[in-house]
């Protein structure tokens, strides 16, 4: 499942995101999300776990101040599928 994480502090690295997690299973994936023109983080991520973990870790986490930002973590949304361009 992928977890989408709000509020990181914008020095959190993805590693520091993949240890947040890592007490509540098995951290598959952790991407912090970044500016394209500065680099800097934006201030959220995602984080992918197996389902019962997931949603172990959103329960736990979701509302607890780290590094002085209060975390909303919750079940990320799943993209909508991009559609191809019909021919005329």
């Amino acid at each position: 499942m992928d977890i989408f994480v709000y509020g990181l502090n914008r020095r959190v690295r993805r590693e520091d995101l993949k240890a947040m997690f890592a007490p509540y299973g098995t951290v598959l994936d952790g991407r912090i999300i970044v500016d394209r023109e500065t680099h800097h983080s934006k201030g959220y991520g995602f984080v992918t776990m197996e389902e019962a973990e997931g949603r172990a870790a959103i329960e736990a986490l979701d509302g607890t101040e780290i590094d002085g930002h209060v975390l909303h973590v919750a079940v990320a949304n799943e993209r909508p599928a991009k559609e191809e361009p019909t021919a005329l």
